[in-house]
């Protein structure tokens, strides 16, 4: 009979975190999460996933590394520029963890494929840098009565917040307008901290949720701004 935990040497330190302990990382590596966008979020959402040993990852984008990218893609490197995010990023994920298994799809992930490959989730992550990708998967985690968490980034700041079935659709906070939504990274500057910091919370929020602990940022939005070392949570 397979162990639950293939390998509790490597997940050890996790396991000794009260509120997750051998259950809660058994759930954990029982876990499919789905991260849309390979890029400065979801490359770093899709590592600490791997680490913590999350079963079946799927990333999904249709972009290639750029130059620009290091400044805050670090799993990328400069001779890799012009290969495919997803690929590469696909190749670091099985070398981080060869106990799960990674799905990888190159192309945008729209509502028409969406509506076919959440349903093989338990827990989708928007990591792409602009509204429309997010308003999308809002508005297809909501039909198919999926989990998500959304976040973006922009300049020294970022914001993050988690939806469940039962929450209020994305639109309802951010409105419809193309210009409306989270901040989107593609239309201005981004600190690499920041896009570190606003994948931690994603990462986490993803990590709660599969194993059962903790308080998700439902119905509520977490805004930050490392310029000015500020945190607000708004209750929504």
């Amino acid at each position: 009979m397979t162990a639950m935990i293939p390998d509790k040497m490597r997940y050890a330190r996790q396991i000794a975190v009260p509120e997750i302990g051998k259950e809660g990382q058994e759930k954990i590596c029982k876990g499919k999460v789905l991260v849309i966008g390979c890029g400065a979020l979801g490359s770093m959402v899709a590592m600490q996933l791997a680490g913590a040993g999350v079963g079946e990852i799927g990333i999904a984008d249709f972009d290639n590394i750029d130059i620009s990218n290091l400044q805050r893609q670090f799993f990328f490197r400069a001779e890799e520029a012009g290969k495919s995010k997803m690929e590469v990023l696909r190749q670091r994920l099985q070398e981080l963890n060869p106990e799960i298994k990674v799905r990888g799809y190159k192309e945008m992930i729209t509502s028409g494929k969406a509506d076919k490959i959440f349903g093989d989730y338990d827990f989708i992550v928007d990591a792409t840098d602009n509204p429309e990708s997010k308003r999308m998967t809002g508005t297809m985690a909501l039909k198919k009565a999926m989990p998500c968490c959304i976040g973006g980034v922009r300049d020294f700041g970022g914001q993050v917040m988690t939806f469940l079935p039962e929450s209020p659709r994305f639109e309802e906070y951010f409105g419809t307008a193309s210009a409306d939504g989270f901040l989107p990274c593609s239309l201005g500057g981004v600190m690499g901290p920041a896009a570190g910091l606003c994948a931690s919370i994603q990462a986490s929020e993803t990590l709660k949720y599969l194993s059962g602990t903790g308080d998700l940022l439902s119905g509520r939005l977490l805004i930050f701004d490392l310029l000015k070392n500020s945190f607000q949570l708004f209750h929504l």
